[in-house]
């Protein structure tokens, strides 16, 4: 298995995270952003206890191939 970075947040200080990567093996997006810690915003959500919640901006999106393929980034 490889990950291939795909993207960073280019308005991420000293170019850390948000990023979004792709498993060549499983075809699967691995992304890491920004830890969901607000107990009001994790109440409305039912997350099983073997995932967890990110926040990822939406100026990400540039960054899947699907949405490149499409030219808009709209969401």
């Amino acid at each position: 298995m490889a990950l291939h970075r795909l993207g960073r947040d280019p308005e991420s200080p000293n170019d850390n995270s948000p990023t979004v990567y792709l498993d060549d093996e499983t075809g699967h997006y691995i992304l890491q952003g920004w830890r969901v810690m607000d107990p009001d915003r994790l109440a409305q959500l039912d997350i099983p206890a073997h995932e967890t919640v990110i926040e990822f901006p939406r100026r990400m999106m540039q960054f899947f191939p699907e949405v490149k393929a499409h030219g808009s980034g709209a969401v």
